[in-house]
């Protein structure tokens, strides 16, 4: 394997371990183990199991953001493309490999000293409200930089409990009931 395909390797099998399993559960020999390398190999391309962890997180926010943009994308403008992020979250309950949110997975493990990964984490919630915040803005018009803030807030609030309480509760009542709820957000609105 080449060694851009290897260090993807190691982010995806490390990645599922992590997701599945739990960061502080998942050990660098069990990583070593299922990747079927060397340790050498493992610390030439990540220096620590928290930067392992960190390209984890970029890799998973990416690949969301791309597949959630590209979701929205194939919608129908306005009500359809604003209430689309939970159709989405929908879908990826329904897969086998749903285990709630990963950034609040690994949130959920941090020590106070890992402040490094907190601050991917809170980047990376910043990105999805400003992701959110376009969505807004090209679905609704004549709305005011403040109303933005409100309803890509809103759905932003919405969508993170969501996605944690259907994990909790093993059951999609939460992404409906977000859903349902969603559309008061931008009552009144002129919605494209």
């Amino acid at each position: 394997m080449r060694r851009p395909e290897l260090h993807q390797h190691i982010i995806s099998v490390a990645g599922n371990l992590f997701y599945t399993q739990g960061y502080n559960s998942t050990g660098i020999n069990e990583i070593i183990d299922k990747c079927g390398i060397a340790k050498a190999t493992l610390y030439s391309h990540f220096k620590s199991k928290e930067d392992l962890c960190i390209a984890y997180l970029e890799h998973r926010h990416e690949t969301f953001i791309k597949d959630l943009g590209d979701y929205i994308g194939r919608r129908k403008s306005g009500r359809n493309q604003l209430l689309a992020v939970f159709d989405y979250l929908q879908e990826l309950y329904r897969s086998e490999a749903f285990h709630g949110g990963w950034g609040l997975r690994v949130l959920g493990e941090l020590s106070p000293k890992q402040t490094r990964i907190l601050s991917v984490l809170q980047k990376q919630k910043k990105a999805f409200l400003l992701f959110l915040g376009e969505v807004v803005s090209q679905n609704i018009s004549n709305v005011s930089k403040a109303e933005i803030e409100k309803i890509s807030g809103g759905l932003y609030l919405l969508f993170e409990g969501a996605i944690m309480e259907s994990h909790l509760f093993k059951n999609d009542w939460p992404i409906y009931l977000a859903k349902s709820i969603a559309p008061s957000l931008f009552a009144g609105s002129a919605v494209k």
